[in-house]
């Protein structure tokens, strides 16, 4: 009897225990924004040789020794003139070698915009970026038992994330 006195004790005790239940849940959808970036490419010259004899000429002035380039002077849309260099060759019937590099810079274009999620006129610089932005089409469903699900047309720059949790926890 001594023995299953303390086994008395314990189903007199009343049972007790917490539950808790929860559902959480989410859905989003992502469109990515239409863009563009582009930098413009800067105007360069260089020129070089031997035996040869540089010259240049402006408004009818010849100078000789003297190499063109980019006539800061005379600027159109954001773009210098170019001088042209005429070479002679220094010594007749010697070897020679002439060398002349333009790079012609991009001229300041109007700003690109954006306009329903679509960049409708793409600017043509040296480097450019475009991106055309996320396609709408995507839908989110909500079922009875509180779940979300992604569903429609989504294309390239477009997601759609649907996260469901239910947790039953008994201590």
């Amino acid at each position: 009897m001594k023995k299953l006195l303390p086994l008395l004790f314990l189903l007199a005790l009343p049972a007790q225990a917490d539950v808790r239940h929860s559902i959480k849940s989410s859905a989003t959808i992502t469109l990515d924004p239409a863009y563009s970036s582009a930098t413009r490419i800067g105007s360069t010259y260089s020129v070089s040789g031997s035996n040869v004899t540089p010259s240049k000429t402006i408004s009818g002035t010849t100078t000789s020794g003297a190499i063109g380039g980019l006539n800061i002077g005379s600027v159109t849309a954001g773009v210098p003139a170019f001088i042209d260099t005429d070479f002679t060759v220094t010594t007749a019937g010697s070897a020679f070698s002439a060398v002349e590099s333009l790079t012609q810079g991009d001229a300041v274009q109007s700003a690109t915009t954006v306009s329903s999620g679509v960049v409708g006129s793409l600017p043509s610089l040296g480097s450019t970026v475009t991106g055309s932005g996320g396609v709408t089409g995507g839908t989110i469903t909500s079922l009875t038992s509180g779940v979300h699900t992604c569903g429609g047309t989504m294309g390239a720059g477009s997601s759609c994330t649907a996260t469901s949790i239910i947790e039953t926890l008994v201590d």
